[in-house]
């Protein structure tokens, strides 16, 4: 199908990550295949971190193979030397760099302040672009920390010019706890726009507050095309107090299809895979159209 936006669904990592349950490897497979199935040309499938902090995504390497041949642009993160090495060596070919804006999510969430962290980062694009591997750059906190309060611009822009630095091709800037405005997101897109126009651009959105379809429609309205969901809002940082879950694909995938911006995903096979997701966690998924429940809109023209 033809898409006007492009959706990376990122249930199988930012989704699974936070939760106690741990989902076997075929099951994570057979759920990317069936996100591909209905449309899904984008994927982040796991996480090339310490499986000792984040033991939902010891499976990682695993997963990026068995998706390998799926159809799909399949994504892990990595935020360290480390990290990277197990990338190549699990044959990633496509991997989001990880950096938090402000140093208390940073230390939370990599053990290092901002600046360090850069500095780990810079060797890990390294140890990638060698092994051929896409870079895409992942900024956390770009608006708001748990630890620090309001994350200033400038900070973000610094974070964003490193990346540039790296040659990394797409920038996402994260609403971790979910607490930004559209005027937050308004201002973090201009202000890093001189390094990453927002044809480069993405946002990975949280629903906590209750703004993130507000801040997508913000975003869209600024030039934004790019953007992460997970289905059913499943989804959380472990190492941000006070997160909850992704914005939700479908409630997404709704709002853009009401307002005629094609996403080229197959509404009709969204009910069902969001009865699959919720049963591999074995709890019912938080998304507005899982409680009615109610398909995704199906595309309609533009006015």
């Amino acid at each position: 199908m033809t898409a006007d936006v492009l959706i990376t669904e990122v249930s199988l990592r930012d989704g699974l990550q936070i939760e106690p349950v741990v989902v076997p490897t075929a099951d994570k497979i057979d759920f990317g295949r069936m996100l591909v199935a209905a449309g899904f040309r984008h994927l982040e499938v796991g996480s090339f971190v310490d499986p000792r902090r984040v033991p939902t995504m010891a499976d990682s390497a695993e997963v990026v193979a068995g998706l390998a041949d799926a159809g799909a642009t399949s994504h892990a993160l990595v935020l360290n030397e480390r990290g990277a090495q197990r990338a190549v060596a699990a044959g990633a070919r496509h991997v989001r760099l990880v950096l938090s804006a402000s140093d208390g999510h940073s230390r939370s969430n990599a053990g290092v302040p901002t600046e360090e962290a850069m500095a780990r980062i810079g060797r890990a694009a390294e140890i990638l672009r060698d092994g051929g591997v896409g870079l895409e750059g992942c900024i956390a906190t770009a608006f708001v920390c748990p630890f620090d309060g309001d994350t200033p611009v400038d900070r973000v822009v610094r974070v964003a010019r490193h990346y540039a630095e790296l040659g990394v091709e797409v920038l996402h800037l994260a609403d971790t706890i979910g607490a930004a405005s559209p005027g937050d997101i308004r201002r973090a897109v201009t202000a890093v726009g001189e390094d990453f126009p927002v044809e480069r651009t993405g946002l990975h959105l949280h629903a906590t507050y209750g703004m993130a379809s507000a801040n997508a429609w913000e975003a869209f309205r600024c030039g934004i095309r790019r953007f992460d969901a997970a289905l059913g809002g499943l989804g959380g940082c472990p190492f941000a107090p006070g997160a909850t879950g992704n914005i939700a694909a479908d409630d997404l995938i709704h709002l853009f299809h009401r307002e005629g911006v094609r996403t080229g995903i197959d509404t009709s096979r969204l009910a069902a895979l969001r009865d699959r997701l919720a049963e591999l966690v074995g709890h019912a998924l938080p998304s507005a159209l899982a409680q009615i429940p109610a398909a995704p809109a199906a595309p309609r023209q533009a006015a």
